[in-house]
């Protein structure tokens, strides 16, 4: 299937560009290519990236299917919304598919920022507690719980903004993560390539982020074998903050990158059967996770103990898989 893509794209590459009477020079400068880049194209010698079939579609008022598909005649532009098919699945276009990778390629280093942030949120308040309690004369413990917890509330805040405003961004798209629909003609084998060169980085933010989580705690687990005072032990607890907040940004991007092109081809946790599954207890994980930070921060509050409250948190999300079990026994059921 692929041969036939490159024969097809190569032959319509070299019909537009004479229909349109320029050379191959005249193309590679308006497409800020070499020469040999487009005689490669013409010849199927190697194919151009998403970005460059997309260039190519506006610069010959062309679409994307045209391009890719065997039909010879024109076909008329594509809107950017996501058309139905007779039998009422949706078809989703290559402007669709390419434009929703984009977006979501770019809201994923968002989302892991955000979601970092968040993770860092508590420090400037332990670390202040740290200064009150172990440093005299430095600041009194009322300035320091409230400053931290300023701060505390902005970075969640901001966190949260980001949250919100890239839901809104990709809500045109959400129907593709819930719904069942089909490709067009030559944008899976797009997508699989767009994939493959996202693989190998793929695999090192993951295994990165990984043993970034491993090795977390071996500052503190130093501080405590060599006797070292509180506040360098509360330092270090900030260090293992740190830590966790970069692996957490790797591997959230690397799975949003993942699921950009799984979504998009029906596959992992995004095909037909588990599209119908998650639609029945799509609510669970909302309620859940609105729970637990009610709950960190109800015992946060209360106790004032920032630097051991945390724990919650890992052992919300190791519970989270529990739950989750729960939920799709009964959903069976």
């Amino acid at each position: 299937m692929r041969g036939w893509i490159i024969v097809i794209l190569a032959e319509k590459i070299m019909e537009l560009r004479k229909k349109n009477g320029w050379s191959q020079e005249e193309l590679a400068f308006q497409m800020d290519v070499s020469r040999q880049s487009v005689s490669k194209w013409e010849s199927g010698a190697s194919i151009p990236d998403l970005e460059r079939i997309l260039k190519l579609s506006q610069l010959f008022g062309v679409s994307t299917d045209y391009l890719l598909k065997e039909e010879l005649e024109d076909l008329p532009a594509v809107s950017s919304e996501v058309p139905d098919c007779e039998n009422g699945m949706k078809r989703i276009t290559m402007e669709v598919a390419g434009e929703f990778m984009e977006n979501k390629i770019k809201a994923s280093k968002q989302v892991a920022g955000a979601v970092s942030a968040c993770i860092l949120s508590p420090v400037v308040l332990i670390y202040l507690g740290a200064l009150a309690e172990y440093k005299e004369n430095v600041i009194s413990e009322g300035m320091a719980g409230g400053a931290g917890v300023i701060v505390l509330l902005l970075i969640v805040g901001l966190s949260t903004v980001f949250f919100i405003l890239n839901g809104m961004k990709m809500e045109r798209f959400g129907g593709l993560e819930k719904e069942v629909f089909r490709l067009e003609y030559g944008v899976e084998a797009i997508v699989r390539k767009k994939m493959a060169e996202y693989e190998g980085i793929n695999r090192i933010y993951t295994v990165t982020g990984v043993f970034l989580c491993i090795i977390s705690v071996c500052p503190l687990l130093i501080a405590s074998s060599l006797d070292a005072s509180e506040f360098i032990q509360t330092i270090c607890l900030e260090v293992l903050f740190v830590i966790v907040a970069a692996a957490v940004y790797l591997l959230i991007l690397a799975g949003e990158k993942k699921s950009c092109f799984q979504i998009l081809l029906q596959e992992g946790d995004y095909t037909e059967a588990k599209k119908l599954e998650k639609k029945k207890t799509e609510r669970v994980p909302a309620i859940y996770w609105c729970i637990v930070t009610a709950v960190y921060l109800g015992i946060s509050f209360f106790t004032q103990d920032w630097g051991r409250t945390w724990i919650i948190w890992p052992c919300a999300a190791v519970l989270f898989g529990a739950v989750w079990g729960i939920a799709g026994a009964f959903r069976r059921k």
